[in-house]
């Protein structure tokens, strides 16, 4: 249950921040003289950041998870009792 907390917190929170970005540059382009024609150049570096941010925390999550499914670190066999 803990791992699915961590993925669904990073999740929400990334939303949370993305939509606060897109909320912000609607309303602050709609008070310029050019108005929506603004947000053009900006949408692809937005998801750009968005795709490259989800790609690392995915891959870290994996090795965090990989790592520790593999037990790497657990060497309590190894050790004389």
């Amino acid at each position: 249950m803990r791992k699915h907390a961590i993925v669904l917190g990073l999740t929400f929170a990334g939303l949370a921040l993305f939509s606060i970005f897109a909320g912000w540059t609607f309303f602050d382009s709609s008070e310029v003289e050019d108005g929506w024609r603004t947000l053009g150049p900006l949408w692809p570096y937005a998801v750009g950041a968005a795709a490259l941010v989800a790609t690392l925390v995915a891959v870290l999550l994996w090795l965090a998870f990989y790592s520790a499914n593999s037990r790497y670190g657990d060497d309590d066999e190894r050790r004389p009792r």
